[in-house]
């Protein structure tokens, strides 16, 4: 994460859980993915503030969040804080980078690893995304599972999507476009935050990588992953089409 990716995170981080609010086909996706979560260790990397990881918790997990941003982890915190001692022991939260798993963890630690939200292609190369899978499969257990999810960079690039879908609450409305250049494997994600109760905008400009799903697969193998599928939602409709997520589901060599 870049410092104006950084202080871009810290400026919206108050709004956070009202522009992506807890999806519970989330969770559904990764029991049914991983089975009963009662007692497993999870990663959950990009956490933001918390609220996939928490509702992990609930289920019976054991879950280590991690992100780059100290004001989402500050509220991520603090949520856990509220809810009592039990969530607290099952449940924590730390500043990390998903390039240094294999030096932040110990080596097959856990059963599944989980990074959703576009978080993936903030790396600026597939060399270090590649990087990045071989430290999950370090920290990985044999035979346990990455669940990822990015947006599918085949259709928005084949069809020029330049504008995503308006986010809009009571008090917020997020404007999301993406800009294209001739021949370059990035895009310039650019975003405006309305704050309507403040009448102030949060401008932001991001580089992000547009990966494609065979990019993708290539690289799980690459890291030792076996039986990549694909699918265009989290409740595993087929992937392929025009549909914006792509959610991903890999298992670890034995």
């Amino acid at each position: 994460m870049t410092t104006k990716q950084n202080e871009f995170y810290s400026s919206i981080s108050k709004y956070y859980t009202e522009i992506f609010p807890y999806n519970p086909a989330q969770l559904q996706y990764v029991i049914k993915s991983t089975g009963l979560l009662a007692d497993k260790e999870v990663l959950d990397i990009g956490c933001a503030t918390g609220e996939l990881a928490f509702q992990l918790c609930k289920a019976g997990a054991r879950v280590t969040g991690i992100d780059l941003n100290e004001d989402l982890l500050r509220k991520a915190q603090l949520k856990i804080m509220d809810e009592g001692a039990g969530q607290t022991v099952r449940c924590k939260f730390i500043k990390g980078n998903m390039l240094e798993l294999g030096n932040d963890f110990p080596q097959q630690q856990f059963d599944a690893v989980v990074c959703f939200g576009n978080t993936l292609v903030h790396l600026p190369s597939p060399e270090l995304i590649g990087e990045m899978l071989k430290g999950v499969s370090t920290v990985l257990k044999p035979g346990g599972y990455f669940l990822g999810q990015i947006l599918n960079y085949d259709y928005i690039l084949k069809e020029q999507v330049s504008e995503l879908p308006l986010i809009e609450t009571e008090n917020i409305k997020f404007i999301r476009h993406y800009v294209f250049e001739k021949d370059s494997p990035y895009v310039r994600f650019q975003t405006d935050l309305h704050l309507k109760k403040e009448g102030k905008v949060i401008s932001n400009e991001t580089l992000l990588l547009a990966l494609k799903s065979n990019e993708l697969t290539s690289l799980l193998h690459l890291a030792g992953f076996q039986d990549v599928e694909l699918f265009s939602n989290f409740k595993e409709a087929s992937f392929g089409g025009k549909h914006l997520p792509l959610v991903v589901k890999a298992k670890l060599k034995t």
